[in-house]
This record gives C-alpha cells, structure tokens and sequence, in this order.
C-alpha cells in the first residue's frame, strides 16, 4: 500500500473503503516551510486545507475539497535526546518507521496501539491508543509538538510554551492547525511477556477488575454469538526473550488472522447465515501462547483484512455492564456479526478532548467486514454507548455531533475557544469537523 490510500483520477479514499474525497489541489511539501507557503496560498485562493496520513481513520476527518497536504516528505528523526530521553520526529513518518528506528538506538515508547501503519501524527491527532493499566494513548506520551497555524506560522508548544495549545493540540483533530514535528518521551528498550488465552465471556467480566489490576497491559476479543473470548496479558519481562517462531507466528498472524479469517469474511458476507458456525470456529481455532519480545514486536500486528470500525470509551467502571447490553442485543436482533468485539482500557489523561480525558476509561471496538452493511449493527451498538455517556474515538465511524461532545466532555468549550482564535477563518474546516465542534 502506498503510504496514503488514494484513487484514479484526483479521488482520495482511506483505508477503509468508506470514505472518499475530491481535492481541488494536492501538495506533497519537503520542509516546514514549503508547508507554511501552501497554507498561505490555500488562503490567497480561498480554499481550505487538510493534511491527511495514510487514511487509516473511518471517519472523513481528513477529506476535503480544497487542498490537500500529503507528509509523506516530511518523515524521519529530526533529533534524539538522550538526557531528558525525548526523540523528535516528523509528522509523515509511519510509527513503523519510528518504532524500528527507536530499537535500532535501543529505544522504545511505552504504549503503542495494535497498528502501526498510521503516520505519528494521524494517530496521535485522532487519539489512537492501546491498552494500559498506568501508560495511556499514543498522544499521552507527547512531550512537544510543532504546528503551522492558519496564518502560515510556525507555533511550537509543551507543557511549558503555549501550554494551552498543548493541551488541546496533541489530540488535535486537525482542527487548531497541520502538526510538523511531535515530541515523544521515549524509555530504554524492555521486553514484554505476552499471554494469550482463551476465556469464558461470563467468566472475563466477572474477573475483569482483578485482570485489569494484576496486569500492566489487559485486552480481550469477545466472538459475536459464542461465549468466547480470547484474552492477552502483556507484562514487562525480565527475559529472556522467546519469541513467536516463525512458522507459529505465520500459523497465527498471517494464515489464522489474515489468511482463513479473509476466507471466514468472504465466506460470511456471501451467506450471513454461516456467520454463528464461523465465529464458533474461529473463538476455538486460537490456542494459548505465550512469548517475550521488544514492545512493537508484541503490542502490535499486521491487519491486511479490511473492516470498517466503530469505537467507544465508556467509563471504566461500565465496561461489564455495557458489554453485557451489548451481547443481549446481539443474540436477540438476528444481525450476523462476524468480526469480534475488541476491549481495551486507558487511564484517565490531561488532553482536552482524549476519549479518557479526565476519566478511566474502557473502550469497546466493534467491526465489520469491508463492503458488508454495517448500519444496522452499529446504530444498535451506538445506542448502547451513548447510554453509558460513551465517547467516540475520533477516527472511527459514529453519528455524534458538537451538541453531544459538549454533554460528555467537560472541557469541550475549552478547545472550541482555542480553534476560534488559532483559525478564525476556519482554514482547516471540513464538513466532519462542522458536526462535531460546530460550525
């Protein structure tokens, strides 16, 4: 894939399929500073302006008909600080990139989501995150951030300088300004044990707190119409490692979850009423591991079958709860769900519109396969989270809108304000950010 999901003929569409664009222009700068002069052209020309990564959100956070700004030029490590253990890294660059480059130096963030194709600036501007007990988003590990600003300049903030741009800014949306450069915290490299087994459902959400508490990092994935999940530990390890040999990670990454879990998909989408048989098959085909390897090694993993995906943070405490709701409504509806629900958890944090901001969260992940229709499903599952007071994660489909945000964020004044004064012409406006911060 190249490093945007793009179209024939001047059509942008992401990752997923779902959404597509028409730009008036495209620009692919080399430097800040050509950046900043493609800003104040858009403004000359009247047109509005979004850089867009690989595409990776299902949201059309990104699209536009105006200008849009590819980063794949502005890639690489700008500058690693040993002393205050920062690394500083332009926005284009893939966490893949970034995360290979940082063991090579003998590095590593502490947290990671479970996909590594995004550019570091898609993911941390739609508050992409993985699971942790203490360690939060990949946005909660941002130190510093350089932004083009709607006039064409160059802001850069930190808890320090413009601590107020910084605390909207490293979840940002896209909506205060084009992000250049982040500054991550980084930690000397550690190993990771993971463990992988299979769980009664009933029996995870009765154990779940205790799981949460024994372990650094808790996810699980529930199959729709069993009661099944497969559940993964990971904990730093003292070593030494053990890693997936190459014949059982291809058994498990690429033929289980890639290759026959395609065929499972197709077969799915052709005849819905399979879909129970599969998903019994699929909850009993994993087995238990457990392997001890780098951090990216072990936090994420390749995702070549294409789904769309709806996710919600809903307090901690209503994980069991809202879960349970939305096993009844799956059993009762007669949908055919066949791509498992993911859980994951994240502490509260201090970014203005992070879906854990000022709240431990849990968050629970629904998908479906690429081109089957997916509405029905995730209108039902939507109306579960709202329920709950749930959040939305901002590159995944939902129907929310600036009213709602307002209800569920309680500093989501906070950030609207700050957009008023960093782009009072709105040159980063879009028809997405319209609905959810208001015109």
């Amino acid at each position: 894939m190249s490093s945007t999901a793009s179209g024939k003929n001047g059509t942008w569409r992401n990752w997923g399929g779902n959404v597509t664009a028409r730009p008036a222009r495209e620009v692919e700068p080399a430097s800040v500073e050509e950046l900043s002069a493609a800003v104040r052209q858009a403004a000359q020309d009247g047109l509005t302006v979004k850089a867009v990564g690989t595409g990776h959100s299902f949201t059309s956070i990104a699209a536009t008909d105006g200008v849009l700004i590819r980063p794949q030029l502005l890639t690489g490590i700008r500058k690693i600080d040993r002393e205050a253990m920062t690394v500083t890294v332009e926005a284009g660059t893939p966490l893949k990139r970034l995360n290979m480059a940082l063991a090579r130096e003998g590095l590593s963030l502490t947290n990671m989501g479970d996909i590594m194709e995004q550019t570091v600036s898609g993911a941390t501007s739609t508050g992409t995150h993985g699971t942790g007990r203490e360690s939060a988003s990949i946005a909660a590990q941002i130190k510093g951030l350089e932004l083009v600003t709607a006039d064409g300049s160059v802001l850069t903030c930190s808890e320090k300088e413009n601590a107020d741009v910084f605390a909207a800014a490293r979840i940002g949306l896209g909506a205060l300004g084009i992000v250049t450069a982040i500054t991550f915290a980084v930690e000397p490299i550690f190993l990771l044990t993971a463990r992988e087994e299979p769980m009664p459902f009933d029996r995870v959400l009765a154990e779940f707190d205790q799981l949460w508490a024994e372990n650094e990092h808790f996810e699980f994935y529930w199959f729709p119409h069993t009661g099944s999940t497969n559940t993964k530990r990971n904990n730093r390890s003292a070593g030494p490692e053990k890693p997936v040999s190459q014949i059982a990670g291809w058994f498990e990454d690429e033929f289980l979850s890639n290759g026959v879990f395609q065929v499972a998909q197709w077969v799915g989408r052709a005849a819905p009423a399979t879909v129970p048989t599969i998903a019994q098959i699929s909850s009993k085909a994993l087995s238990a591991r457990t392997y001890t390897d780098i951090p990216y090694k072990v936090f994420t993993s390749p995702r070549r079958v294409r789904f769309v995906e709806m996710e919600y943070a809903v307090p901690r405490e209503a994980l069991a709860e809202t879960l349970r709701e939305l096993k009844t409504m799956v059993e009762r509806s007669g949908l055919r769900v066949s791509f498992p629900v993911e859980v994951r958890t994240a502490p509260a944090d201090d970014i203005t519109l992070s879906t854990a901001s000022g709240r431990d969260s849990a968050y629970i992940a629904v998908h479906m396969f690429r081109g089957t229709p997916y509405q029905a499903y995730f209108t039902a599952a939507e109306r579960i989270f709202t329920a709950h007071e749930g959040r939305p994660h901002w590159g995944k489909v939902h129907t929310r809108d600036a009213e709602y945000f307002s209800g569920v964020y309680p500093r989501f004044g906070e950030f609207t304000a700050l957009r008023d004064r960093l782009d009072p012409d709105r040159r980063f406006q879009n028809d997405y950010l319209r609905r959810v911060l208001g015109p």
